[in-house]
């Protein structure tokens, strides 16, 4: 196998990453609206903890991104 071949096998797996945290993202949201569906007076109290499930989520898909990319031109 050639390394060039290679290089793009290993950042496409090293992409798939992302599928997971697009599935938390959607878990973290879904959660979220259902919590504030059954007791809106708690909004306050969820949200700060909402935007730092979120951002820790979004990063593992930027990790994984990185990844791929220092698999890709390094």
């Amino acid at each position: 196998m050639e390394i060039e071949a290679a290089k793009m096998i290993g950042a496409g797996l090293a992409t798939l990453g992302m599928i997971g945290a697009g599935m938390g993202v959607g878990q973290v949201w879904s959660n979220y609206f259902n919590a504030i569906a059954r007791n809106p007076a708690s909004k306050d109290e969820i949200g700060a903890n909402i935007w730092i499930g979120f951002a820790v989520t979004e990063a593992i898909a930027i990790f994984s991104l990185v990844v791929a990319l220092i698999i890709l031109f390094v």
